[in-house]
């Protein structure tokens, strides 16, 4: 049933760790592709599970060190992520590989630096560079990567948002505005959302009024995933991270880049952003929940219930025009149909993002019109943590009830 989110590329980084829904969601997000924002935020809706992952993607402002000569030497073969050369340039050409590996190096703490890979400003995808770099407590993989986007648009303010808690554990997120109206979020989170090992990962995303962008991230690990860690923290401290960031040595190679276009306005989901939240928690039961948070996005939401024993997660998505898409799963065998044409699925099945004991229960619905409403509800606070109850807050009977509210249709 399912769909199948790409969240490996979604952080760059956090390759993810989201659960693989095994429908079409590809289909409904080239339809809803402001909900699909590349490389930074992810949405799964499915017959199982809808999470909410947002991450950032930054830029920078700068100058200097790139006129000089370049460094003699940057080393190939990356251990941290790799630096693919396709011969096709993104700009002219005029920062090389070696002057973006002077700079790296030269903006890093005094330490040792292998296995550097760097690419310039006529290497696709675009320039950056990585490495394995060892101040004596250990070796951490450290890379950065720069790039142009519209300031004031979608991609850039979803690459400064800082993720949302229940889907994307972190220690801190901060977002900071600079003297310049520039904009950089410095994060501490880890490289798998639910813990599962220890890898760390932290990173400084800045966006500049330019549209520059300098994205810079580190481990602590001598490799972003299959590598143990090396040490406790990985070696930038954030306010390094913030400096690494917006040098000025990195403006040589970002003006050389062209600058990204407007990005075109899309329309609002017929259910919006408030919508979605709104109408899930004002279809709860009267008495004995207490909800403790809430949240999402677009035609997504959440929110975590408390009737006294325990915390219960609950998140709802609401999709339009999602028949065709949709066929195989509401024409399966356990899929029944309302008198008004309405197709119900319900099911109750182990959770899917690595929390222990979790189980998840599920009621999607899709009406005639294509409207889908899909509730889930979990027996844990957030779907990555172990369960903090037996069953969820919430009924199969109560989950179908509110699914099929007319509010949706409205």
């Amino acid at each position: 049933m399912p769909f199948e989110d790409d969240l490996s590329d979604a952080l760059r980084r956090t390759g993810e760790e989201f659960t693989p829904d095994r429908h079409a969601l590809v289909t409904a997000g080239e339809k809803r592709g402001r909900r699909l924002v590349a490389r930074r935020r992810a949405a799964v809706v499915g017959g199982s599970v809808l999470a909410l992952a947002v991450i950032g993607a930054g830029s920078a402002y700068t100058a200097g060190l790139f006129d000089a000569a370049g460094a003699s030497g940057a080393q190939t073969v990356a251990a941290p992520p790799p630096l693919p050369r396709k011969g096709k340039g993104t700009g002219t050409g005029a920062v090389p590989a070696d002057r973006m590996a002077a700079v790296f190096k030269r903006l890093l703490p005094k330490g040792q630096l292998s296995d550097v890979e760097a690419r310039g400003t006529g290497d696709e995808p675009g320039p950056g560079v990585s490495g394995v770099y060892d101040d004596g407590y250990g070796k951490a993989a450290i890379g950065v990567s720069l790039t142009r986007t519209d300031p004031t648009g979608r991609r850039a303010a979803d690459a400064l948002k800082c993720p949302d808690k229940n889907f994307v554990e972190h220690d801190a997120c901060d977002v900071d505005m600079l003297p310049d109206g520039g904009r950089i979020q410095l994060f501490k989170g880890y490289e798998y959302p639910d813990r599962r090992e220890p890898t760390k990962l932290w990173r400084a995303t800045l966006v500049t009024p330019e549209g520059y962008q300098v994205d810079v991230q580190e481990w602590n690990a001598p490799a972003e995933k299959g590598a143990k860690v090396s040490r406790v923290d990985p070696p930038l401290s954030a306010s390094q991270l913030k400096e690494f960031a917006i040098s000025t040595l990195w403006r040589p190679a970002l003006s050389d880049l062209p600058a990204a276009g407007a990005e075109p306005q899309t329309p609002l989901a017929p259910v919006t952003v408030a919508d979605a939240g709104v109408i899930l928690e004002s279809l709860l039961p009267q008495s004995g929940l207490t909800v403790t948070g809430r949240g999402g996005s677009g035609d997504y939401g959440y929110v975590v219930l408390d009737d006294g024993k325990g915390a219960s997660f609950v998140q709802v998505n609401a999709q339009q025009g999602m028949g065709p898409a949709l066929a195989g799963r509401f024409g399966a065998a356990d899929a029944t149909t309302l008198p008004d044409g309405t197709k119900v699925v319900a099911e109750q099945q182990p959770g899917e993002k690595g929390g222990a004991d979790v189980v998840m229960w599920t009621v999607d619905t899709l009406r005639p019109n294509g409207l889908r409403v899909v509730i889930s509800a979990f027996n844990s606070g957030s779907q990555n943590k172990a369960a903090t109850r037996k069953e969820p807050a919430l009924t199969m009977e109560e989950l179908r009830r509110m699914a099929l509210d007319p509010k949706w249709a409205g």
